[in-house]
Parts: structure tokens; sequence; C-alpha cells
């Protein structure tokens, strides 16, 4: 939480690095956790710190539930707010004025000795982006971009330094009006990595597996969302591999895979490097952390069963990068699979996906450090800003705003889009927001552990 006793952060010899995420699922959250580790490893001191612990009124619960609502239970309104905010590409009042109630509480959160601050999320990106715009925040601001594509709700005015994973979301950023964009690769826990073959049945023993057999690893992020039932079905019906589930918190689906026949599923797993050790080719929906982990492994990625919005961008930018396949078809399944498993096409896959890992020298941690170490240039000044009336926070408005525009890497957007009203009254009927409170905000709302962790 921020300590209000600390004032706006300025240049100081000592190598402190401050990084924001958003525990919006585990991506955000899974990057932000190995840069802490590698700049810790560098000898630089480390503080985190959360966006949604940081929005007023406790407003951080309802944002996370809110995207997982839009996800399970209405995925198609979900794509409409990433398609219209794509398009949009900015935020409108509202959403501004949401992010603006962030900006004190996060600047007065940051050490006195801060040499720089990271985001590895894009509504962290605006809040700091402003801030320097406006001259509170005096030192350098970087983004990491964690995914493969990058919403233009990524790029944010007034942040320094943008950090790409490969030259193809380098060049959206670009395209969005980044400034200072730099290819550094991804980071990934050390744990990810080759193993030769007694390793990997030792893993296979471990977790019950079959010594043998080819063995498709299904995951669906940490909320375990998305066709994850029809998936599992079709790679046990191509006959290319035996699926291998893992549905995170999901314990529905859990049930309802074991239900269907499925032999080998898993809830949350602490093992994740096992499991992949254990599999011959990882089969993903959302283009995140866990695609990251299975290249530093050395396994091959398929896209297939997208989620709405980022997965499906994300499953487009890694085929072009050419380090993971989209399958977009289930007649595809079969084929692509078993080239990926056996074929020419998962060795240059493989060796595509390796080449991202560069040397720690040029790395996203080393780069940071390097941009800490170099300290604050001068930025832009900002435009005026309007004056937001007290009935903009009214709870209603914010807390359906907050479920709407936070989407996860969609972020801010929605209220200036076209057809937004449209879009509100669905978000309130399929995610039943006609049952919150309609007095004005009063700083009082609901409030929990977050679900913070690794995989599904």
């Amino acid at each position: 939480m921020p300590h209000p006793g600390n004032t706006a952060c300025r240049p100081s010899s000592a190598e402190r690095i401050v990084i924001v995420s958003a525990s919006v699922g585990a991506g955000h959250d899974g990057a932000a956790t190995e840069l802490e580790r590698r700049l810790l490893a560098a000898g630089l001191a480390v503080d985190r710190f959360d966006l949604l612990d940081v929005l007023p009124a406790r407003l951080g619960r309802l944002v996370r539930d809110g995207y997982h609502r839009l996800l399970v239970r209405a995925p198609w309104i979900y794509q409409r707010i990433y398609n219209r905010t794509e398009r949009a590409g900015g935020g409108g009042p509202l959403a501004r004025a949401l992010l603006r109630s962030a900006e004190t509480r996060l600047l007065r959160a940051l050490p006195a000795d801060t040499g720089a601050v990271v985001s590895t999320y894009p509504g962290a990106s605006r809040v700091l982006g402003s801030l320097r715009l406006d001259g509170r925040l005096t030192v350098p601001v970087l983004t990491y971009l964690t995914d493969f594509s990058v919403h233009p709700l990524w790029v944010a005015d007034g942040v320094d330094v943008h950090l790409a994973l490969h030259a193809v979301p380098a060049a959206q950023a670009r395209a969005a009006g980044a400034r200072d964009v730099r290819v550094c690769g991804p980071v990934a826990d050390p744990r990810f990595h080759p193993v030769p073959a007694p390793e990997r049945a030792a893993a296979r023993a471990r977790f019950g597996l079959p010594p043998t057999a080819p063995l498709a690893l299904l995951v669906a992020g940490s909320w375990g969302v998305g066709p994850v039932r029809a998936v599992a079905r079709d790679l046990r019906d191509c006959g290319a591999a035996v699926p291998l589930v893992v549905c995170g918190r999901n314990d529905t689906l859990a049930e309802q895979l074991r239900a269907d026949g499925i032999e080998h599923v898993h809830g949350w797993v602490d093992d994740m490097p096992g499991l992949m050790h254990a599999a011959d080719v990882l089969v993903q929906n959302a283009g995140g952390l866990t695609s990251l982990e299975a290249f530093a492994t050395g396994l091959p990625v398929a896209s297939y069963g997208c989620i709405p919005g980022h997965g499906l961008t994300n499953a487009a930018a890694l085929d072009e990068a050419g380090v993971a396949a989209w399958i977009r078809e289930p007649s595809q399944l079969k084929d692509v699979l078993a080239e990926l498993i056996d074929g020419p096409r998962g060795l240059l896959q493989r060796r595509a996906a390796h080449a991202l890992f560069t040397a720690d020298a040029h790395g996203p941690a080393a780069e940071t450090a390097r941009v800490c170490r170099a300290g604050a240039v001068p930025t832009a000044t900002s435009a005026p800003r309007r004056t937001v009336r007290p009935a903009a926070f009214r709870l209603a408005t914010t807390t359906a705003l907050a479920c709407a525009v936070w989407a996860g890497a969609v972020g801010t957007a929605v209220a200036t889009t076209e057809g937004a009203p449209d879009l509100m009254q669905a978000i309130g009927h399929h995610l039943d927001l006609d049952d919150l409170p309609h007095e004005h905000h009063t700083g009082q709302g609901p409030h929990g552990p977050h679900a913070k962790g690794r995989h599904a």
C-alpha cells in the first residue's frame, strides 16, 4: 500500500528501481517477479507495487473480478471493447479521471531514492507517463511490454523507454507512437530450460504420465478461461498427442474435463517447469508468460482456441515472428502438431524461440539498470487537463467503468469509443452491475486478497 510520508522521487546516487505491475491474471506479475529477481541479482534495490492497490476506494478487486467475469461470461463484449479501444488509441475523460485518481497515491508510495520506475501493465504506464509529463516524477519511466502484440493503450505519452520482446512488438509499439523502443528479449524463471532425455522421463514419472506417448500440454492462464473443454477434446480426438491439461484455480473446469474422460488434468501447479519438461508441445490460448517459458524450455508452441482480444492478436504476432504456430481450424490440428513435435517446423520454431533470449548484458533487466544509472531526460510538457466534476466519481459509474475499461491489457479507453453506451448497457446486463450501490463515492468498497500466483 502507499506510504503517505514519501514525497515525489528525485534522482539519487542510490540504484533503486520500482516495478509497478497489476494482479490481473498472472502474466504481468510473473514478468515483474522475474525482472525483480534479475535486478536484485545485479545488485540493485527493488520495490514492487500493485496498481490495483493504489486505485481509490479499494476498486482493485472490482477491476480484477470485472475482467475475469467478462472473459468467462461475455467474451464477445471483451472482444468488442478490445477492437474499439484499439481503433480509438486512447482513453476518454472518465477513464483518464480514474487513472488520474491513482497518480498522487502512487507518487507518494515511491521511495525518495528511486532511480527509475518500470511498468509491466498498461494502466500503470499511463499513470506513470502522466506523472512524467507533469514534471512530478523526475526519474526515467520504462514500460516492459509483456506481450508479443502491442495494443495502443500500452503506449503512454511521457514514458521514456519501451522494452520489447522481439522486433514484431517493437514495430507495433513504434507504429502506436512509442518513443525509444528497444528490443531486449523476454525474461523467464531460470527453472525453465531444456533438459536431457533422462530428466524428461523422470518428470513424466513424477506426474504419472505415459512414458512414451506424445504429450500436448494445454494451458489456459491462472483462471482457466477460454474454450478449454472443446480444445481438450479436439486434442484427444485428433490423435496427434495425449492432452495434459492445467486448469489453474478453475476447479469447476477440472471436474468437467475429468467427466469428459480427459485423463491427465491438473489444477494449480507449482512445478510448471516439470510439466513442460515432460511435454512435447504447448497448446495455449493467450500468448502470455507461459508461452515465453515454453520458449525458454525448448518446447514448441501452438496457439489454438484463443481467447478474444489479446489472445487473438498475440497469436497473430507470435505466428508472424515464427516462434509459435497459429492453428485456426480443427482440421489443421493433427498435421500441425505432428510437424511441431517431430518435424522440421518444430526445429525451426524452437531455434527462433531460443534466439529471443539474449545474453544478460542486453536483456531487459540490464537495459533497465542502464537507464536508471543514466538518469532522467527532459520530457515534453503535458497539455492542460480538464477538470472532472465529482459526479464522474459516482460509485456505480466508476465501478462499471473500471470493470469495462480495465479489462487486462485493454485498460482505459472504452468511455470514448463509438457505441460506448451500448457496450456499457450490455456489460451491466451480463455482469449484473445493476446490483451495485448507486450512492456517491465514499471511499468504502469491497476489498480482498490478491489472487497473485503463477500458473494455471
